[in-house]
């Protein structure tokens, strides 16, 4: 089959349906349990979020941050001291009320983010400017009542991946650095995954309750609707002054810490399984792949002891190398369902091994992204196979930032962006007042994204026809 030949109708056209197979069909996770919005990670679909997991923390650690474990709990009073903090997530937390059959003093929230359970420790272990900055980061679970319908891994009660960073500094501008530090780190992740996004600073309506401003990271879906992947928040000095986090600065005075915090939750797994699907299910980047080369051999009378020789061989030149592969030996299936199974679950490079190859001494290589295949010598094996995860792991990325890109439609009137956005993310001119964003929102029934951090404005605003001082971005969301 040629690429050609490799559709993403269905990918594209019926993405629910998409999704929530290749979700079965690769066992990634299992929604089926008895609380709705909460699910099981699979064996496959765990080691999938490991690796992903693996290359942030590459990422958080190589840039100064250490990882760190908070309790579960924060008691209501707490949560409640950030007054715009508790308002926002008030209806989303889940609270413990009892202990046993006896009704506890304080109700517990279980944990919706971690800034007011984080505070109260700062203050004890920050006393001195010699103390900062500290970085902080875990990867917990987060429970937030979701009270749209539910979507598996992108819009759940019970989030099981949530890498939330927090960091202190002595001043406003290390705190500026910081959310500096935060982006790039965010860039070189998703690249790292493979996954294509926009960055927008968060509208004034809806930036992060405490954050005094917002920045978001955003993936557009096949249905060219958007999900949020990553965000970065300048907290200031909001907390620090409620939780009287107080430091003796090199002259002597007192003054509250500067705060940051960001987050990347499941969505981010979520995002490296959709961005390079096909309508035969999941393509996955090399290096994110539980198994990047499945050997699988072609049976035939009289070659069984040389085909498994065959297939050890290049199983340890494959393993020498780092490379994670496996044989798929079982005897009930044959060849062609072999093929599918491991289709539908994106490893990214496929070994055949016949009794031709056998003879010749070579194996055919078939990538799962374009199912092309190759013949090569088991001798060149330490150097193709390398080579192929590169090349595909390059085109993967190029591919998926071309269609992004066209998924993305400059508007220049309120009728031309509520027709767009059935198939685009939009872009347009905005003066920067509030009545004329949340104008858009009403007028189209779309979201704000914000404002493009990386564009500069033209034209005149979408709405009141001024001059425009932003690009504003507007989807549709999950």
């Amino acid at each position: 089959m040629s690429e050609k030949e490799l559709t993403r109708s269905v990918w594209e056209k019926d993405f629910k349906k998409w999704f929530r197979d290749v979700l079965k069909n690769a066992e990634i996770v299992d929604f089926r349990y008895p609380i709705k919005g909460f699910g099981v990670w699979l064996p496959y679909g765990f080691k999938l979020r490991e690796n992903v997991l693996a290359l942030l923390r590459k990422r958080l650690d190589e840039t100064g941050h250490q990882e760190v474990l908070f309790p579960l709990l924060i008691p209501r009073d707490m949560l409640a001291k950030e007054s715009e903090h508790i308002a926002k997530f008030d209806e989303q937390c889940f609270w413990v009320t009892k202990g046993g059959k006896r009704r506890l003093g304080e109700e517990l929230a279980l944990r919706p983010t971690s800034e007011t359970a984080i505070a109260p420790m700062l203050k004890i272990w920050i006393r001195s400017h010699k103390d900062l900055p500290k970085r902080f980061y875990q990867v917990v679970n987060v429970f937030r009542y979701e009270t749209k319908a539910t979507v598996p891994i992108i819009r759940v009660r019970e989030v099981m991946t949530f890498k939330e960073a927090h960091t202190s500094h002595a001043t406003p501008e290390d705190a500026k650095k910081q959310i500096k530090v935060a982006m790039d780190v965010y860039k070189r992740f998703f690249d790292d995954i493979g996954v294509p996004y926009i960055i927008s600073q968060r509208p004034e309506w809806d930036k992060f309750p405490g954050a005094v401003y917002s920045i978001a990271f955003d993936f557009i879906c096949p249905s060219r609707q958007t999900v949020q992947i990553g965000t970065v928040h300048n907290l200031d000095q909001n907390f620090s002054k409620v939780f009287d986090i107080t430091f003796e600065k090199a002259d002597g005075t007192r003054d509250h810490i500067w705060q940051t915090c960001y987050g990347i939750s499941g969505r981010a797994v979520a995002s490296a399984i959709i961005a390079n699907g096909d309508d035969r299910g999941l393509v996955l980047a090399p290096n994110v792949a539980p198994i990047q080369v499945i050997i699988v051999p072609i049976p035939k009378k009289g070659y069984e002891k040389r085909g498994r020789e065959a297939c050890d061989k290049v199983a340890k030149t494959l393993s020498d190398l780092g490379v994670r592969n496996e044989i798929d030996d079982r005897e009930e299936l044959t060849p062609g369902s072999k093929f599918y199974y491991w289709e539908t679950r994106g490893v990214p490079i496929r070994i055949e091994i016949g009794p031709r190859d056998v003879d010749k001494k070579q194996v055919t290589v078939v990538r799962r992204d374009t199912l092309k295949r190759w013949t090569i010598p088991m001798r060149d094996l330490g150097k193709a196979i390398p080579k192929f995860m590169d090349e595909m792991t390059k085109q993967l990325r190029s591919k998926a930032l071309r269609w992004m890109n066209g998924s993305i439609k400059w508007v220049s009137s309120l009728e031309e962006a509520e027709e767009a956005l059935k198939n685009y993310v939009v872009e347009a001119g905005w003066c920067g007042e509030k009545a004329c964003g949340l104008g858009i929102e009403e007028k189209t029934g779309a979201s704000v994204l914000g404002i493009a951090v990386d564009k500069r404005p033209k034209g005149n605003c979408l709405v009141c026809d001024r001059k425009a001082k932003h690009v504003i971005r507007t989807a549709l969301t999950y």
